[in-house]
């Protein structure tokens, strides 16, 4: 087996592309441990009431400023971070869009998008009560993440 390793400083997340004549146990099992590690480094930390809740990427809804504060909400709870939301949108993967000055949602959560005649767009996720608000300026911008993760 060879193994090469190339560097592209034009790529925004990293790519792994796996090469081979047939799928063997040997090759699922070299995918399946870099999915794994790839959710170990995925995993950020929040505080709730003086205690750290160590959280993975795709249990999260979206990210929310309030006031100076920065939340973050699960299907059912809500956590904080110390970390600004333009920070966060440097370090999150692609399925995690900016929807407004004030919010980044994460895009494989959604259930659903309801365009208004209004200026705002409605998203409501999977098995949750909670939704936000999409403003006109960054709807493109969610349409094309939208349209992308569909076309994978």
């Amino acid at each position: 087996m060879k193994v090469q390793i190339v560097e592209d400083d034009t790529l925004k997340d990293g790519e792994v592309v796996i090469a081979c004549k047939e799928i063997t146990k040997t090759i699922q099992n070299i995918q399946k441990y870099i999915i794994e590690q790839e959710e170990k480094m995925s995993t950020f930390t929040f505080y709730k009431e003086g205690r750290e809740y160590y959280i993975s990427l795709r249990d999260i809804l979206f990210f929310e400023t309030e006031e100076s504060q920065v939340f973050v909400h699960t299907k059912k709870e809500v956590y904080e971070t110390k970390e600004r939301l333009y920070q966060l949108e440097a370090k999150l993967p692609k399925q995690f869009v900016r929807v407004s000055k004030s919010t980044i949602l994460n895009t494989e959560q959604i259930y659903s998008v309801d365009k208004t005649f209004t200026s705002s767009t409605l998203v409501q996720f999977y098995q949750t009560h909670k939704q936000v608000y999409v403003s006109r300026f960054y709807y493109k911008t969610l349409k094309h993440v939208l349209k992308e993760g569909r076309t994978l």
